[in-house]
């Protein structure tokens, strides 16, 4: 089947990177926004654009039936989720389908298994990948929680199974801690996803976040594009990638890899996903998987050479993988830095007109956004509004060139996280390399930022 138009069911720098791949391939593209995103960037370069609700995303881009409407007034042939939103919706995927449109993503059902937490433990663990010790699905009651915590050893974790942001989840440090901690993740889970369902895990202190991009066209063939390292993190929050990690060996890398795309062709697994693990003291453990496209894609892009959305848009048209496992050949060191409009020292959104604007520039520098002059940024959605992506042959080059590049990086009229970029580029750990999940609110703190 051959894809002619693509309703792109998403906004901002998404939006206009999937617009620009189809593009590329010959594909018209219909966006889809609301009342708040009239002016924006891919609203005005699609072939078609549509508004499909007010500003609040529940009544606009989560709004199932009007983008299933917008789909079918355009005669779109497909809909691409992008990240966020709708794109790890299983029932959402499922409704594309059943009206002859293609999805491009996964097959629901792996959307569905992988979405629940227990569920994708579970999956994971049956599929070989190593996990961290704990509750094999969901803790029934406290003394179930306290005989597991006994086993596995305090400090333990309660998580949401239906979470995410670090929402729903209490680091317990002692017995005595274990009700109450509880009773509070599942009253926070129930809040923020409908489902008080909490499962347990063992806490590791100080690991970093590693993760696995995958590509499985569905017919038991997948493939793995190397690892990112994502532990530069604020409240659980994604601050800076890069790839590969400093402190991934070439050995390690081809055997981790090689074992998460095992995995996922045993599954059958369609489309673009990433395996996530915590890992410390040489050893990685399962933490979820994404099915869908991952902010921080460009990164594996700048080493693997391949454009990751025109292989999601291949892939949903039946084609096989583009690449053989043999011929995936990783060059270079790239760095992401995602720049958010919020004030670099609280952290406050800072939403407003931009001003002047000038990206920068140059052999090797990307930027993914959808900003220009006299754009106004709306109050209503996530406050990343651009991406800095820079590649170099090793990472010390890479470093110097994302150094240029946030010297040249110019938004005025809103606060940006510009600032704390230019900052954490000259702190030794992150230069040498040697950081974890914990390191950067630490520095925060040390550097009066909190």
């Amino acid at each position: 089947m051959t894809i002619q138009k693509i309703l792109i069911a998403n906004r901002g720098e998404i939006a206009l990177r999937i617009h620009r791949a189809a593009h590329e391939m010959g594909i018209r593209t219909v966006a889809v926004h609301s009342t708040a995103d009239a002016d924006a960037m891919h609203v005005r370069l699609a072939d078609e654009a549509i508004c499909i609700g007010p500003p609040p995303a529940g009544e606009s881009y989560l709004n199932i039936p009007n983008i299933i409407s917008a789909a079918e007034i355009s005669q779109a042939d497909a809909i691409h989720p992008g990240y966020g939103f709708l794109s790890e919706n299983a029932r959402f995927a499922e409704i594309v389908e059943q009206h002859q449109i293609i999805w491009i993503g996964p097959k629901p059902e792996h959307i569905r298994t992988m979405g629940d937490k227990v569920e994708a433990k579970r999956s994971a663990g049956a599929l070989g990948l190593p996990l961290v010790p704990g509750s094999d699905g969901a803790i029934g009651d406290l003394a179930e929680a306290k005989a597991l915590a006994r086993e596995i050893g305090y400090p333990v974790l309660i998580k949401a199974a239906s979470g995410g942001g670090g929402r729903g989840m209490k680091v317990v440090q002692s017995e005595d801690q274990l009700e109450t901690q509880m009773a509070q993740a599942g009253s926070e889970a129930k809040a923020a996803f409908g489902d008080a369902t909490v499962y347990m895990e063992k806490y590791l202190g100080n690991p970093r976040h590693i993760e696995f991009q995958i590509f499985g066209d569905g017919k038991g063939n997948a493939i793995h594009l190397g690892e990112r390292d994502c532990s530069l993190q604020r409240r659980h929050q994604k601050v800076l990638e890069e790839a590969p990690s400093p402190v991934i060996s070439a050995e390690v890398r081809e055997e981790m890899g090689g074992l998460v795309a095992r995995a996922m062709a045993d599954m059958g697994y369609r489309g673009a996903g990433t395996i996530e693990f915590l890992y410390e003291d040489g050893k990685f453990y399962f933490i979820e998987m994404n099915t869908r496209l991952q902010v921080e894609h460009p990164v594996t892009e700048a080493i693997t050479g391949l454009d990751l959305v025109r292989e999601q848009i291949r892939i949903a048209e039946g084609h096989p993988l583009t690449l053989r496992q043999e011929d995936v050949v990783f060059r270079g060191h790239a760095i992401e830095c995602r720049i958010n409009a919020e004030d670099p020292r609280t952290f406050a959104p800072s939403p407003g007109t931009v001003t002047n604007y000038h990206a920068p520039g140059g052999m090797n520098v990307r930027v993914d956004s959808g900003l220009y002059a006299g754009y106004r940024i709306p109050p209503y959605y996530d406050s990343m509004i651009a991406k800095l992506i820079v590649y170099g042959t090793t990472r010390q080059g890479a470093l110097r060139r994302l150094r240029r590049a946030l010297e040249e990086f110019v938004i005025d009229g809103v606060k940006t996280t510009i600032p704390l970029h230019q900052k954490l580029l000259d702190a030794p750990d992150f230069q040498s390399g040697d950081y974890t999940i914990k390191w950067l609110e630490e520095w925060l703190q040390a550097e009066g930022g909190e």
